[in-house]
């Protein structure tokens, strides 16, 4: 995230004394990536951050595989995933491999009796239904239908949902997640061709530091074991912070789509990079204006790369028999296209309502049971004529 950010009190220099109204310390932690060497922030508690009351059970929740070597194309119900009350009960994974975990949930309740980070990887929320509130460490953000949330590896958060009736696909990636470096100049700064910059980004606001001791839950998960532990003092006790790690968000509605004469191959829909996966927004947008243009995309073949798209919304034009909250999974080695007819069909078409979100990842993803409990089980003849 290359945009500078500050919030609450601070002292003039970095590492020096900043001291209470009475005299006693601010206790300073550096946040931060990759060693010293990534992005960070420098946090000021009211308490020490380090003071662990207790380490209780640990339970293992890395996923498992019923489907390692995966050839065969799949579209799974994600609606069909059951509501369940709590948030981290709720979070199903279905596809993964060594670089990223792919879910979905569908979380009723707020989490209110315990706080949650995940120290293994950075998570991408996407919001399909609901809103509320994030609340970190270093404030809050605000989030509706549409948002992405960015929370970095190591975030202490909780959230806060308005109503019962929440979906959320979510994608964990064991490496940082960027915006495109095709969208940044050598400052960071996004550029002029970007499809969105940072005045699109939410950010934390409304720190309010809670100045408690007691017994406070923290789960923790790392090396897919999701660990409890019992805090001291409550984790949201910043007074101030300033730097560039920090959770964000961003509405796929602000993304702003790359259109030309002739049909646009993927890239153009990336929102988000790592060094072993993409995500790609699909909005709606005006269609290829050619006057012989297909819109519909061509066959490509999958052959360094599993693609996953979540369907969100509208009516996705390449594909058949399609609803909200599916997943599709076409996998590396066979390819892939537009459905029967939908070729053909998309001439002379103006305009597209589409609304998806793509992961493609450069490493075969594994199947789960939850992911097989969602198939169709007959996706993969669906080009048959």
């Amino acid at each position: 995230m290359p945009l500078y950010h500050k919030l609450g009190k601070v002292p003039h220099k970095r590492h020096t004394i900043f001291e209470k109204e009475d005299g006693s310390l601010h206790y300073e932690e550096l946040f931060g990536t990759i060693g010293f060497d990534g992005m960070s922030s420098l946090l000021y508690h009211l308490h020490r951050p380090t003071m662990v009351r207790e380490v209780g059970k640990s339970v293992d929740v890395s996923p498992k595989a019923v489907v390692e070597y995966n050839i065969k194309s799949r579209l799974l119900k994600g609606f069909e995933v059951p509501p369940q009350d709590d948030y981290l009960d709720s979070r199903n994974i279905v596809l993964f491999n060594a670089d990223v975990n792919i879910g979905l949930a569908a979380p009723k309740k707020s989490m209110t009796g315990y706080f949650y980070k995940n120290a293994d990887a950075d998570e991408l929320l996407f919001i399909h239904k609901g809103s509320g509130t994030l609340k970190t460490m270093l404030g809050d953000i605000s989030f509706e239908y549409g948002d992405y949330i960015l929370i970095p590896r190591g975030m202490i958060y909780q959230i806060h949902f308005d109503t019962e009736d929440n979906r959320l696909f979510i994608t964990e990636s064991y490496h940082p997640i960027y915006t495109p470096k095709r969208y940044r100049n050598w400052f960071g700064q996004h550029l002029e061709h970007s499809p969105f910059c940072e005045r699109d980004f939410k950010l934390p606001q409304n720190l309010n530091p809670i100045d408690k001791k007691g017994d406070f839950l923290m789960k923790i998960k790392k090396q897919g074991q999701l660990h409890e532990l019992i805090y001291a003092s409550h984790p949201f006790d910043v007074v101030g912070w300033d730097g560039y790690n920090y959770p964000y968000a961003f509405s796929i509605h602000n993304f702003e789509p790359i259109t030309g004469r002739v049909h646009q191959p993927p890239p153009v829909h990336q929102t988000f990079e790592t060094s072993a996966f993409v995500v790609c927004s699909f909005v709606p947008r005006l269609y290829d204006y050619h006057p012989k243009a297909i819109p519909a995309p061509y066959n490509h073949s999958n052959i360094d790369s599993d693609e996953v798209l979540y369907y969100v919304d509208g009516d996705f034009m390449s594909r058949k028999n399609i609803d909200q909250g599916y997943i599709s999974l076409h996998p590396a080695g066979i390819p892939h296209g537009p459905h029967p007819g939908t070729y053909e069909a998309s001439i002379g078409k103006s305009k597209t309502e589409e609304l998806a979100v793509m992961v493609d990842t450069f490493r075969p993803l594994k199947l789960t049971q939850e992911a097989l409990n969602l198939d169709d089980g007959k996706y993969y003849k669906s080009w048959l004529e």
